[in-house]
């Protein structure tokens, strides 16, 4: 397969920590992209729990757990507009993880814009799967910080490394 003919989607976010619920969205996307660039948004005005550093060997530890990924996915850091990252990296797809109908209305808005700076990468959203819609990262950090047991919300490598960090 040439490099014209693959199917690259870039999934952004922060990532801080990254959940269970990432971890589906990479899942799915597998199943129509031929690779994934996760791609982690560093803002010089957040605070994020872990560095860029940690949360990419995070997410690459996570997600090798998964069946067939072997050079398939990759961690990218970026600033600035989404879509720019998009087109750096060779995607024509961006994916957005939808948990309720408050996500579908704000991911509309956000792919509307997208679509109008770039008409030639496609928006695909991926539902959560059953038992994951409640999970999200703010909620997982606050449990987190205040010693609560996050280990059914977020993959095994980020729960001890949240231990470990918050202890």
């Amino acid at each position: 397969m040439s490099d014209a003919e693959i199917r690259i989607a870039l999934y952004a976010g922060s990532f801080d920590p990254l959940t269970n619920g990432h971890v589906d969205v990479i899942r799915q996307a597998l199943t129509f992209a031929d690779r994934v660039v996760v791609a982690i948004g560093v803002q010089a005005v957040k605070n994020p729990v872990f560095s860029f550093k940690e949360r990419s060997q995070l997410i690459e530890r996570s997600v090798s757990e998964l069946v067939d990924v072997s050079g398939r996915v990759s961690v990218v850091s970026f600033e600035g507009l989404v879509v720019n990252a998009a087109r750096e990296h060779g995607a024509t797809v961006m994916v957005r993880g939808l948990r309720d109908t408050t996500d579908f209305n704000y991911e509309m808005q956000m792919a509307g814009m997208n679509g109008a700076m770039a008409p030639d990468i496609q928006t695909v959203f991926v539902p959560a799967s059953a038992g994951l819609g409640h999970i999200t990262g703010t909620l997982v950090r606050q449990i987190a910080a205040m010693g609560g047991d996050v280990s059914g919300f977020v993959p095994k490598p980020v729960d001890l490394a949240l231990k470990k960090k918050l202890s």
